[in-house]
């Protein structure tokens, strides 16, 4: 059984080094810039009746979703890199998700320019741009708190017993390898859908509630290395507000707005009660 847990362990290394490598950066950039310009192609092929009506069929009208299914991609990549995080640190963890919250948001916003004509013009913008603005101003204030978020994290082990840190930090590789094969089962099932002509805007949502519940194993886990009370408090809270952005994907556009903001400022109350709690227990520590 140790044998195979360190393979699990190697296996999820292997992903790791992989996904961190600067080649690897390239490639999905220029897969990006080439699923962009691929899709524009289609889309202007399709407006002037040169593809089969059964394509041309599957296609929207207007370049602007080129935009839209870019952005999609970024943010299947960006929670691919929320899996490896795991493995880090609960609090990185949690910031990568309202990174991508942010960058959802701001695809929110994008998606709005289905709605204009091209070129564009005031006439139908009047009504979107107000919605627009929102998600724009919403992507950017979780993009300023998370200023506030990363500074206050210390990065602490959850114990001083470096063998069952290691041991915990194995745990978390597996849990990160099981999301990763559990995301690429997703995502074929959803590109599946999309190909057959069945849309779905699933997938982020999904995901994010299997965070919910890998969250919790996680925070029941750590009672095996750790019983404080702060640490149980802390990632129980983290899990409360991975709870509170799944909400946001789904909640209508203003309220999953509102829902972002008050996820984050709450990491950061918790963020903070956590420093203060634990500066205290290592003072009073300093004085026995």
């Amino acid at each position: 059984m140790v044998v195979v847990f360190r393979r699990f362990v190697a296996l999820y290394d292997w992903f790791e080094q992989l996904w961190e490598d600067r080649r690897t950066e390239r490639m999905a950039a220029n897969l990006l810039i080439l699923a962009f310009a691929f899709s524009l192609a289609l889309i202007e092929l399709a407006r002037l009746g040169l593809l089969p009506a059964e394509v041309a069929a599957l296609l929207p009208k207007s370049h602007y979703y080129a935009i839209n299914t870019a952005l999609s991609m970024l943010l299947g990549l960006e929670v691919f890199g929320l899996v490896f995080s795991i493995a880090k640190s609960v609090s990185v963890s949690v910031g990568k998700q309202f990174e991508i919250l942010s960058l959802i948001l701001l695809r929110h916003s994008f998606s709005e320019l289905v709605h204009f004509s091209e070129p564009l013009g005031w006439a139908e913008a009047s009504q979107p741009v107000l919605l627009m603005l929102a998600y724009a101003g919403g992507g950017l204030l979780i993009f300023l708190l998370l200023g506030v978020y990363y500074k206050l994290q210390h990065h602490r082990a959850i114990t001083r017993d470096k063998e069952a840190a290691a041991d915990f930090i194995s745990v978390k590789k597996i849990i990160s390898l099981l999301l990763l094969l559990i995301f690429f089962v997703i995502g074929a099932i959803d590109g599946l859908k999309y190909l057959n002509g069945n849309a779905t805007n699933e997938f982020f949502s999904l995901f994010f509630t299997i965070l919910i519940f890998s969250d919790v194993l996680l925070v029941l886990i750590s009672l095996r290395y750790s019983s404080s009370y702060p640490v149980v408090f802390r990632n129980s809270g983290f899990a409360v507000a991975t709870l509170l952005i799944r909400l946001a994907l789904t909640a209508p556009p203003y309220f999953s707005i509102l829902l972002g903001i008050g996820a984050i400022t709450f990491a950061i109350g918790i963020t903070f009660a956590y420093n203060r709690f634990e500066n205290a227990e290592m003072q009073r520590s300093a004085h026995l």
